[in-house]
C-alpha cells in the first residue's frame, strides 16, 4: 500500500480522501492556500504546507508548488480528488516523472479522453453507443457542413471538443443557422479552451442524463457499478443526482455497462472512471467521459457498498481490482443534493462566516461536508459546500429521508439552495421519476 499521499484538493473531496487513507493506514500531507488554513482536512492531515495564495492560480493549480509539497514530506503519490488539476493530462504527466504515483490514468489517457472527438472515434471502435454525428472535427466549408448536417438531420449542435462546463456549444435548429453558429462556437473555442476544434452532432430535445461509474485496475480487468441518473441541472450544473436511474433494467444496466468496461480494458484505463450519457426513447448516446471520480461517487457507494476512493488508492498502489463484476450487488436507492452557498432564487454566491450549524442524522443519511460553526466560506472557489446523501431500500423511502434530512439541516449566517432542494424532492414530477434534463430550468423559468 502506498506510505504517504499528497490531497491537492480542498474542501468535502479532501476531507473523504483523507478518511479513505486513514482507514487505508496511509499517512496524509494537505496542501492549501493561504485562504484555507482553517479547513477541516488541513487540520486532521498527518502534515499540512502551504503552497500559494487564495487564487487557484497560485495553490490549487500550481503544478509545481504541489510536486515541491510531495518532494518536502517524503510523499510517495498524490491524489487530485475532482476539479482543478484532476483532468489535466501534463500534471498527470509531471507527477509521475517526478517519481511520484499519479492516483488516476495515464496523461495519454486523459488527454484521449479529454479531447471529444478523440473519445467519441475511440468509444464507436469499442463499440459504445454514440450519438450521431460528423465523426470527426469540421472545418470551414461551409456547403460541406450543410451536408453533414443534413445527413444527421436538424437540430444539431455545435461543440467544442475540449469543450466542457456547458461551455463551447450551440444549438442549431436550421440549415441559415449553421455557419454563423460554426464560426461562433470556433472563436469562443479558442478563446476559452486554447483550441477552436468543433464537432457536429445530432441534439436530442428531450434526453436524461445517465452515467456508468466504472473501476479499472489497468491489468486488464474492469466492472461497472450500476448508473446514475443527474437529469436535474441547471445550466448544465448537476443539482440532485440518483441511482439508480429509474426505468432502468438489469437488462438494459448489463448492457452499457459490459460495453463500458470492455473501452475501459481497450484503452489500457486505470483508476475510477464514469461514462456519461444522454438517454432517450431507451437509446444510451455517449456523450464523454470523465477520468477522475466524481462529486457523486457517494451515490454509488451507498447502493453497493463499495468504497471508491479506496479502490482508487488500491489500484494506484498497484494492485488489482478487489472485487469482481459477479460481486458488485445494487441495493435499495440514494439521492445526493449538493448544497451550494449561495441565494437560492438568484443563484449569486453567498461567501461569509457560518454562524450555526447541525448536521441531520438518521439510519440511511450521510452528509460529506468540511464546514463546521465559525468557518468562514471564502469567496475564491465553487460554492458547494456539502453533500447531502440518503439511502432507502427504495426511491419513496429515499425521497422521504432526503426531505426530512433537509428540514433538519441547519446553515446560517449565509445563504444555501437548502429551499430549492426542498422544493425539489416535493415535486409531483420529480417524484414520479424520469425528467429530463431540461426539467429543472423550465421549472425555474430560466
Amino acid at each position: 500500500m502506498l506510505d504517504k499521499v499528497v490531497i491537492a484538493n480542498r474542501g468535502e473531496i479532501a476531507l473523504r480522501i483523507l478518511r479513505a487513507c486513514k482507514e487505508l493506514g496511509i499517512k496524509t500531507v494537505a496542501v492549501h492556500s493561504t485562504a484555507d488554513r482553517e479547513l477541516k482536512h488541513v487540520l486532521l492531515a498527518d502534515e499540512s504546507i502551504c503552497i500559494g495564495g487564495n487564487q487557484s492560480s497560485q495553490s490549487y493549480l500550481n503544478i509545481p508548488s504541489i510536486i515541491a509539497a510531495a518532494e518536502v514530506t517524503d510523499a510517495v503519490a498524490i491524489h487530485p480528488g475532482y476539479g482543478f488539476l484532476a483532468e489535466n493530462a501534463d500534471f498527470a504527466d509531471q507527477v509521475e516523472k517526478s517519481g511520484f504515483v499519479f492516483v488516476g490514468p495515464r496523461g495519454d489517457t486523459i488527454r484521449l479522453m479529454g479531447d471529444k472527438v478523440s473519445a467519441i472515434a475511440t468509444m464507436k471502435k469499442a463499440g459504445v453507443p454514440c450519438v450521431p454525428g460528423s465523426d470527426g472535427p469540421i472545418g470551414d466549408d461551409a456547403k460541406k457542413n450543410a451536408t453533414i448536417a443534413k445527413r444527421i438531420g436538424y437540430p444539431v449542435i455545435i461543440k467544442a471538443a475540449a469543450g466542457g462546463g456547458g461551455r463551447g456549444m450551440r444549438v442549431v435548429r436550421s440549415e441559415k443557422e449553421l455557419e454563423q453558429a460554426i464560426v461562433m462556437t470556433k472563436a469562443e473555442a479558442a478563446s476559452v479552451f486554447g483550441s477552436d476544434i468543433v464537432y457536429m452532432e445530432k441534439f436530442l430535445e428531450n434526453p436524461r442524463h445517465i452515467e456508468i461509474q466504472v473501476l479499472a485496475d489497468g491489468q486488464g480487468n474492469a466492472i461497472h457499478l450500476g448508473e446514475r441518473d443527474c437529469s436535474m441541472q441547471r445550466r448544465h450544473q448537476k443539482v440532485v443526482e440518483e441511482g439508480p436511474a429509474p426505468g432502468i433494467t438489469d437488462a438494459m444496466r448489463k448492457f452499457i455497462g459490459e460495453r463500458c468496461c470492455k473501452a475501459c480494458i481497450e484503452i489500457d484505463y486505470r483508476g475510477a472512471g464514469t461514462f456519461e450519457f444522454l438517454y432517450e426513447n431507451g437509446e444510451f448516446y455517449f456523450i464523454e467521459m470523465n477520468t477522475r471520480i466524481q462529486v457523486e461517487h457517494p451515490i454509488t457507494e451507498m447502493i453497493t457498498g463499495v468504497d471508491l476512493i479506496k479502490e482508487q488508492l488500491r489500484i494506484a498502489a498497484g494492485m488489482p481490482l478487489s472485487i469482481t463484476q459477479d460481486q458488485v450487488k445494487v441495493h435499495g436507492h440514494a439521492i445526493e443534493c449538493r448544497i451550494n452557498a449561495e441565494d437560492p432564487h438568484s443563484f449569486v454566491p453567498s461567501p461569509g462566516e457560518i454562524t450555526l450549524f447541525h448536521s441531520p442524522g438518521g439510519l440511511g443519511v450521510r452528509w460529506d461536508s468540511h464546514i463546521y460553526a465559525g468557518y468562514k466560506v471564502p469567496p475564491f472557489y465553487d460554492s458547494m459546500i456539502g453533500k447531502l446523501i440518503c439511502y432507502g431500500e427504495n426511491r419513496d423511502i429515499a425521497i422521504a429521508r432526503m426531505t426530512h434530512a433537509l428540514n433538519e439541516l441547519v446553515i446560517e449566517g449565509i445563504k444555501t439552495n437548502i429551499p430549492l432542494h426542498q422544493e425539489i424532492m416535493s415535486d409531483e414530477n420529480f417524484r414520479n421519476g424520469g425528467t429530463n434534463i431540461h426539467y429543472l430550468e423550465k421549472k425555474l423559468g430560466l
